[in-house]
């Protein structure tokens, strides 16, 4: 993955927008990857699903408890990307009290797929969903990949989490300045 341009796909997004009227003030709106990750170092996590227990209880939380320093060591943004719709993602990131790390929704797969990270979770009933992987994106352009080991689509994995802790990209980016 190293030296690779990230996907630019298309995201399907809500936003807050006092305009809307009703319980529900919020609208779509599509946000594009190259956008997001095309300019400055940008760090993203990838993981597979919101509310599941590794996901809620570890690695989302851990980077948010990391987030000022990551961003102190020269993270321009740190994004968390899942393979789950927008609703989902933002109940969740109210659900974990999430303040600063922001949440991309690929719910199509479709940047997943492109970055070959896309896996059949199927044997429980998840669908297609993210592998577990950290990166830093200099400038649209992958410079450091954390990812965990064993991809697999049958399930033989006991869901690791470690090579793709803020921990790791925390170390790479103190070691690696921009």
């Amino acid at each position: 993955m190293l030296g690779r341009e990230v996907p630019n796909v298309t995201l399907k997004t809500r936003v807050r927008d006092e305009t809307v009227e009703g319980p529900n003030p919020f609208r779509w709106q599509d946000v594009q990857t190259g956008d997001l990750l095309g300019k400055g170092r940008n760090v993203v996590f990838a993981l597979p699903g919101a509310f599941t227990p590794t996901c809620s209880t570890e690695q989302c939380p851990a980077y948010e408890r990391s987030y000022d320093d990551l961003k102190a060591a020269g993270a321009s943004e740190v994004y968390c990307l899942s393979v789950n719709d927008a609703f989902v993602m933002f109940q969740w990131g109210k659900n974990l009290g999430l303040s600063k790390t922001k949440l991309l929704p690929d719910g199509s797969g479709d940047f997943t797929r492109r970055m070959g990270m896309l896996i059949n979770k199927d044997h429980l009933g998840f669908g297609d969903r993210s592998w577990r992987y950290a990166m830093v994106v200099d400038d649209g352009k992958v410079v450091a990949w954390f990812e965990e080991p064993g991809i697999n689509d049958d399930g033989s994995d006991e869901d690791p989490y470690g090579v793709s802790a803020p921990e790791n990209v925390l170390d790479w980016l103190k070691t690696n300045p921009k």
